[in-house]
């Protein structure tokens, strides 16, 4: 178990493929614990020939819960990123996130330009009003009260992605519900994750922010995603000067084991034109 720390928060991390290789950090979206990011996920990533580091967000996860602490917004969950990359003595990276993830890598790329490699924001926003929103059934599920059982939060999980997952026959509902009981064993933690939605509110627009921004961008999105709609995601490339745009057809707001080589692929592709060998 490795962990770091940024002030009082500790941030768990773990760390895949050879550490004398470039790293590519992985964070997290809203409630998001790392092990989303699946172990054979990552192993696809650095058998490309990188370092995969993955890390559980402040509030989530085995990182600490910060129900008696100050306020805090995705510039201080940037910071956790950072802290993590001090840990493995690591000066530069590529950066890759999912959902509030990816605004958490808009503001690594604003506030930390210096620390990274690339960027690479996926199914995210840039937190402009008209951009990435939600449908009405997408927000119900966002903004329903925590599950009261185990049983419950799993099916309600699974009942979820088929609103803003993938297409049906990339979903497949025994593995949505082992990878739901797997999160909700490690970790259930309902205040935490309203402490991240008021993060991400606190933060606000990053457009103008996003304009000036000079590190090689990489922008993802799925065409079938509701909880944040691609138009979030073509608006993020349209700012970002010089960003890449996949728009990857049939994918929602998940991570179907269908789609895995692809992003690989994409991902790679970008990385190695932005930081040639």
């Amino acid at each position: 178990m490795s962990t770091t720390t940024n002030g009082d928060v500790t941030i768990y991390y773990e760390a895949f493929g050879d550490p004398g290789k470039p790293t590519l950090l992985l964070i997290n979206g809203l409630g998001s614990q790392c092990i989303n990011y699946a172990t054979e996920w990552c192993e696809m990533f650095a058998a490309e020939g990188y370092q995969v580091v993955r890390f559980d967000n402040r509030d989530v996860g085995l990182s600490s819960k910060l129900d008696e602490a100050p306020e805090y917004s995705t510039a201080d969950m940037a910071s956790d990123a950072v802290a993590v990359l001090d840990a493995l003595g690591v000066e530069r990276a590529h950066v890759m996130g999912c959902s509030m993830g990816g605004m958490i890598v808009q503001r690594l790329a604003i506030d930390h330009p210096g620390r990274l490699l690339s960027m690479t924001s996926v199914m995210s926003r840039t937190g402009e009003p008209g951009y990435g929103d939600s449908s009405p059934e997408a927000l119900a599920i966002l903004m329903a009260k925590p599950a009261k059982s185990r049983d419950e939060y799993i099916e309600r999980q699974v009942a979820a992605l088929h609103v803003y997952g993938s297409k049906p026959e990339w979903l497949d509902d025994e593995f949505i519900a082992a990878r739901a009981a797997a999160a909700y064993d490690r970790c259930f933690c309902p205040a935490g994750i309203g402490r991240q939605m008021m993060a991400i509110g606190r933060d606000g627009s990053r457009a103008e922010a996003l304009r000036k921004v000079d590190v090689p961008a990489l922008v993802i999105h799925g065409s079938r995603d509701t909880l944040i709609d691609p138009s979030g995601g073509r608006q993020t490339a349209d700012l970002i000067p010089g960003a890449r745009y996949v728009e990857i057809e049939g994918m929602g707001h998940d991570y179907p084991v269908a789609v895995w080589p692809q992003w690989v692929a994409i991902w790679a592709d970008f990385a190695k034109a932005a930081v040639p060998a």
